[in-house]
């Protein structure tokens, strides 16, 4: 690529050779740096960020570029600033995610996942994965991610999938991992556990029916699960109550017939919900469950997985749940057992997150993790200052889910994913790698859900225990990610990489908000709201959208993003190539140091850039980019362009040789030089073929085919 520039910038023309350039040096990897402050590549300090892995089931969203924008910024910075930088890509094989995508192709192929053989249909999800993984590899480039290829990961690797199959093997050896029935997040559209990530929940308005239950009036939305409730349940404080003792019985009479109901007091009820009193259901509701656990009682269950009453509910058996629900009702008013009915009950229900059916809690056999042990240590990590939170608010949710935290189901009932290692034998049981040897095992047909193995993806990523970087990368330096992940993924990687490795797997966390609209709403598919991160990089560069990225995008906060943002971020980009354009034909040489002479207004002038590279700096280093990034654009557009260049042009008219003249260019070249070399991280395109064009970038940077690499130049002091 020429160093001459165009008379019009053109990103098309100038993004794609720039990234090849870059790759080709192998700079990207850390091992290939130049010596940094005169120290070794391998004596220099190490900076670390583990991509979170995008899925491997679909193109990025404008919410992954937030992402790598950000942690590209941080590795650019970092590499300029000499330390052995590494930026490990990677993607996610997305377990229950991919499943879905993967279903809604079966469907339009007339197919279906469960009548697919397993084998079958885990090396055709493979193929699929495998193609997305190229794609989304494409973007990561456009996006100009300067991330180390050569040591690219997959989450289902075959030291991946052994290493996580390990740690479940470990915990299980250890105690921590158990055989459970405990009520899950059952879709009954896909036919599996779903992790919380996997559930959402919606705003519903359902009739709330007040029905008579012996004495009491106990008010609930779903009478379908009522057929098994035989537990009347009261706060203990409640004095509306107080002549009932724990453990009384009576008979009530009740939809199928007379019943004999048991009293129970505990603190869980919410005495001014209803009439403070209420029969629970614990197969079919979490908090039921575990009042249920709390006083040994039974549990029974009412609805099958797939959404269908059974025998228990007696002529209503067979029946879904929506069209026995008024059925229930209205059999209950026959009997004069309906109170009342507020039909503006407004409520929040537990939805997947995909397919938007109500989750229906079902008691399952699965795989659960204790947790409280592994949560201490990762309170303490938090305590103690060994990891930060950025912005700092984040660490009073982070503990305060993490001193409430439940045991985690690791089980999912789908193909794609890693095997659980455990086979069962009639009701013998054996954990292990190796296959047990005898007849009749059969493995456990689950899988894990897929946050198992990327809570573990910071140490193995690097070759946890063994690879030399493990060694010199772990822990990471910081871990960029959504702040709406927090408890699903961060600090399930905390947890598990001080449980598996010894030690904290990053030193800072990172959040971003997530990407609204200029109306503030959030980006969705459904209100046509979307913007595709690389239709706006083609259009307006991307360069553009980073910088609208960028600024404005306080961590933790949601983001505007808007086609006018970036629309104004390519105006400046237009606006920094013309006034190189007009530099470079002032100024095409550094001038002689001996014939500068700088006035009063010139050292001024210099004073103010000196004093923008501390304060981009301090920034930089208090990861302040949208402040840094939104600065040096006002500092280079107002000041610079309409300032500095302007009261320049005079003193460039003068004849060659004139210390006027010299003193301006010198100056032009120092101005540009350096805001090009600030503005790196954030518009590496642009800069990297602006800085191979500047005569002072001659002896600075390495040479790579006489092409000069702005991406090593070191940081302006």
């Amino acid at each position: 690529m020429s160093t001459e520039l165009s008379p019009q910038y053109d990103p098309k023309k100038i993004e794609d050779a720039i990234y090849r350039a870059w790759e080709e040096s192998g700079f990207f990897n850390p091992d290939n740096l130049p010596r940094a402050r005169g120290r070794a590549v391998d004596k220099q300090k190490p900076f670390t960020i583990i991509m979170p892995p995008p899925n491997a089931s679909a193109a990025m969203h404008i919410g992954n570029a937030v992402g790598v924008i950000l942690q590209d910024i941080m590795t650019r910075y970092k590499r300029m600033r000499g330390f052995k930088t590494l930026w490990l890509p990677g993607t996610d094989h997305a377990g229950f995610e991919t499943q879905v995508v993967f279903d809604k192709k079966l469907d339009k192929e007339g197919r279906s996942r469960f009548a697919i053989p397993r084998d079958q249909l885990y090396q055709e999800m493979f193929a699929f994965t495998q193609e997305n993984k190229k794609l989304v590899e494409g973007q990561l480039r456009k996006l100009g991610a300067s991330c180390d290829w050569s040591r690219e990961k997959f989450t289902l690797d075959p030291d991946i999938v052994q290493k996580t199959q390990d740690a479940f093997v470990e915990f299980y050896e250890k105690g921590l991992v158990y055989r459970g029935e405990r009520v899950v997040n059952w879709c009954v559209r896909h036919q599996t556990a779903l992790a919380d990530l996997e559930t959402t929940y919606s705003e519903k308005k359902d009739p709330l029916y007040y029905f008579q239950y012996g004495p009491f009036v106990i008010a609930t939305a779903r009478p379908e699960t009522k057929f098994g409730d035989k537990y009347v349940v009261m706060h203990p404080k409640d004095k509306r109550y107080a002549k009932y003792k724990q453990g009384d019985t009576l008979e009530v009479e009740w939809i199928n017939g007379s019943i004999t109901a048991t009293i129970i007091k505990d603190d869980a009820i919410d005495m001014a919900f209803g009439t403070g009193v209420m029969t629970i259901t614990p197969w079919h509701d979490p908090i039921d469950f575990e009042i249920a656990e709390r006083h040994g009682l039974s549990k029974e269950q009412v609805i099958d997985r797939v959404g269908k009453l059974l025998p228990i509910a007696g002529e209503f058996s067979g029946m879904k749940i929506a069209e026995a629900r008024p059925l229930i009702a209205e059999k209950l008013k026959a009997k004069g057992l309906l109170v009342k009915i507020e039909q503006e009950y407004d409520h929040k229900i537990a939805v997947c997150y995909k397919c938007k059916h109500p989750i229906e809690p079902q008691i399952l056999p699965q795989w659960f993790l204790k947790m409280k042990p592994l949560a201490k240590k990762a309170i303490e990590a938090v305590e103690k200052g060994k990891i930060i939170f950025v912005p700092p608010r984040f660490k009073k949710t982070y503990l305060h889910w993490l001193k409430n935290i439940r045991d985690w189901n690791l089980s999912q009932q789908i193909t794609w994913g890693i095997r659980i290692p455990a086979w069962f034998k009639g009701r013998e049981v054996y954990v292990g790698i190796e296959i047990p040897t005898g007849d009749g095992w059969q493995q456990d047909p689950d899988v894990f859900t897929t946050w198992f193995s990327s809570g573990q993806w910071p140490f193995l990523a690097l070759g946890y225990p063994d690879s030399a970087d493990f060694k010199t990368f772990y822990p990471t330096s910081v871990m960029e990610t959504g702040w709406d992940i927090l408890f699903f993924w961060v600090a399930r990687m905390v947890m598990l990489g001080i449980a598996r490795t010894g030690t904290i797997p990053f030193q800072t966390i990172y959040l971003h908000g997530l990407v609204r609209d200029q109306d503030r709403q959030k980006m969705s598919k459904s209100k046509g709201n979307v913007i595709d991160p690389l239709g706006v990089a083609e259009q307006y560069g991307t360069d553009a959208l980073r910088m609208a990225l960028t600024i404005g995008n306080l961590p933790g906060n949601d983001t505007i993003i808007s086609e006018d943002k970036i629309r104004g971020y390519r105006n400046f980009a237009n606006k920094i190539w013309n006034a190189t354009r007009f530099v470079l034909m002032h100024a095409d040489a550094v001038p002689d140091p001996k014939k500068v002479r700088y006035g009063k207004k010139e050292r001024v002038m210099r004073l103010k850039l000196k004093k923008l590279v501390r304060d981009t700096t301090k920034d930089m280093d208090a990861l302040r980019f949208h402040h840094a990034a939104d600065r040096l654009y006002h500092f280079f557009w107002h000041y610079y362009a309409d300032t500095v260049i302007e009261d320049m042009k005079p003193h460039l008219a003068m004849p060659d040789g004139s210390t006027e003249k010299a003193a301006a260019q010198a100056l032009l070249l120092e101005f540009h030089t350096t805001l090009i070399t600030l503005l790196h991280p954030f518009m590496p395109f642009i800069t990297e073929a602006i800085g191979r064009a500047l005569p002072t970038n001659k002896d600075k940077g390495l040479r790579i085919k006489d092409k000069k690499m702005l991406m090593i130049t070191p940081w302006p002091k």
